[in-house]
This record gives structure tokens, sequence and C-alpha cells, in this order.
């Protein structure tokens, strides 16, 4: 029987399992996590015959290898960077037919942070409250890849999908961010609502799966109690003591005692997870639409 299974041969600085998260758990404490950029994902799923939500791996920064036991189709998408097998260029952003034991090696990002990598079949690992993608908050799913890691390859089941472009946004120059204000935007002072939608942040290099930091004018509040723990969502920007607004991405905790000062459009987090450190970002302030 064929050994439908890859073993890692580097891990890059951060490269996890991750599919479209698992959702419904928020009251037990478990986020959704899953991919930080979904529609990178879809794409390489799609390129190699995959389910949309089928698990592959998310690297970070500087990209991964990893030598399949066996014969498989492989697709790299969001941020561009090189593709190599057994040393020999092979296309980003279309189906790459791998020999059993050939190394396929994800280089460095070009541009943006993320780059995802599918496998005809999927990553099979064994999936937690219906998902396989690795939480680091909490620790659920895989846990981040190592050198030697094995993971399992589930069966192929529908042929590649072979595309003469790529539909991939590219990673942004400047990070533009929708949002809506609420529901705790009474907590600060006129001047920093206006702060907020007026002036320059930029990305911080202490951002991760859990949150986009910002480095930029602090916000002022105007109620200085302390706000009982409450429900937070993804896209959540919550203002901490150092008053520099963090974005929750999809490792976020479920409860948090800082206030949220407004949320994020979800269409909009994808670009989040692509933009590198220094990248500017803007808030912009969309208003509800009066139904009268």
């Amino acid at each position: 029987m064929t050994d439908r299974a890859l073993s890692v041969v580097r891990s890059g600085a951060l490269t996890t399992v991750q599919d479209l998260g698992r959702y419904g758990h928020a009251h037990l404490g478990v986020p959704r996590s899953g991919a930080l950029d979904p529609p990178a994902l879809r794409l390489v799923n799609r390129l190699v015959g995959n389910p949309e939500g089928a698990a592959a791996l998310e690297t970070t920064l500087d990209g991964c290898a990893v030598r399949p036991r066996c014969a498989v189709t492989a697709a790299v998408a969001g941020a561009p960077c090189p593709v190599l097998v057994d040393g020999r260029p092979a296309p980003w952003g279309a189906p790459v037919r791998v020999p059993a034991g050939a190394l396929l090696e994800v280089g460095r990002a070009v541009s943006g942070v993320r780059s995802y990598v599918a496998f005809g079949g999927g990553v099979a690992v064994e999936p937690v409250l219906g998902s396989r993608s690795t939480d680091l908050l909490s620790g659920l799913g895989p846990a981040p890849l190592r050198v030697g890691t094995v993971l399992p390859l589930g069966p192929a089941t529908a042929r590649a999908v072979p595309a003469d472009g790529v539909p991939t946004q590219a990673p942004p120059d400047e990070l533009v961010l929708r949002i809506r204000l609420g529901p705790r935007d009474g907590w600060f002072t006129s001047t920093a609502l206006r702060t907020l939608a007026t002036r320059p942040y930029r990305v911080s290099a202490a951002s991760n799966r859990i949150g986009l930091r910002t480095e930029g004018p602090p916000l002022e509040r105007a109620v200085s109690a302390e706000l009982p723990s409450e429900g937070m969502v993804t896209g959540a920007v919550q203002v901490p003591p150092d008053g520099r607004p963090l974005v929750f991405l999809a490792d976020h905790p479920t409860t948090g005692g800082y206030p949220v000062i407004a949320v994020v459009a979800e269409r909009d987090l994808a670009a989040a997870a692509q933009a590198v450190p220094g990248t500017p970002v803007r808030f912009v302030v969309v208003r509800h639409r009066s139904s009268g």
C-alpha cells in the first residue's frame, strides 16, 4: 500500500496546518482559528482538486521544505515565493507534480507574509472539534511543524485544475481597514476617535496569528474604569493599556477585558494577514446606512 504522507525537512519560522477553521465553539473558549488568508487557501485547494476547506500548510515569511513519500500534486499561492522540486524551479500558483521522495521547497516570500501549500488529498491529520487547524492560542490541533514531522495525506479525489492566471491579490503597500465603530467607542474621547480615523499607523513586528498589532498615536480613553470581560469577535479592534489599536485575527481569545473601539470588515482581514511589519495602516470608518 502506498504510504500517503510527507516528512518535514525544513519547518521554517512558523509553518502550521490550517483549514477554514473550527466554528461554533466560542462559548467554550475555543477560537475559530483557520487560515489567516482564506482566499489563498481556497485557491491552492482548487488548484490540486481538493474541496476548498481541505487542510493545507500555512508558512510564515521563509517557507518550508517537505518530502512526500508518494507522488502527489501540490500547489503554492498566497505570498509570492520561489518554488523548487529537487532543486529545479517549479511554478507558483499552478499545480506541480512532485514525485515520491522528491524535495518540495517553498522559499522566502518575495512580498507578503504567508504562503499556502496544498497537496492532492489534503493534509489528513486527526480533526479536533471538526477542524484540522493548528490553534496557537489554545493549543488545539497539530503542533507547528518541526524537522522530522510526518503528516498523513488523504486520498486524492479529483483532478488538479490548471489555471492560466491566478486570481490572487498582491500584498498591500498600504493596509486599508474598513471599520464600524463600537461597541465600546463611547469609552474613548472624541479626539481618540478622530485620531483613529485620520492618523497613520504601521504594522508592528509583534503581530502574529492572534492579532495584528500597530504602531502609532495612542488612543485616549474617556472612561478609565475597568471593563468586565466580554466576548470578542474576529476583526475586533481592541485597545490595550498602551493605547495602540490591536486587530484580532484567527487565533484571538474569545473574551477580553480591554475595550473594543471598532470592528474591521471581515473581507479586509486577508490583506491584514499579508501585511509585512512597517506597512502603513489606515482605518476608514464605514457609517451604517439609514433604513429610512
